[in-house]
């Protein structure tokens, strides 16, 4: 399982993410900030600046209890929301 070793907040709702397993990389999290938990990181952009790594689950996270999987932040899975809204439209790549 991929894990985020470290964060560091940039311009523009984007992060520089070091993952455990070395790789690095910058991330616009704009895309994912969805839904009322994500309403004042979006609004705020001082409150999004205050992103940092919960050592507990190895994910970015802000103090209302926010939180992002590293899987979807490496780009594994895509976010619960999106896989939620491919169902109810039939959107999903599983349909056979």
């Amino acid at each position: 399982m991929i894990l985020i070793q470290a964060v560091k907040p940039l311009d523009e709702y984007k992060v520089f993410l070091r993952f455990s397993n070395g790789e690095q990389r910058v991330v616009d999290l704009l895309p994912l900030l969805r839904g009322p938990i994500f309403e004042p990181i979006r609004q705020d952009s001082a409150y999004f600046r205050t992103v940092h790594v919960d050592e507990e689950s190895g994910t970015i996270c802000w103090d209302n209890n926010a939180d992002i999987d590293p899987e979807v932040l490496y780009g594994s899975y895509p976010p619960a929301w999106q896989e939620v809204e491919n169902t109810i439209h039939g959107d999903s790549e599983n349909t056979l």
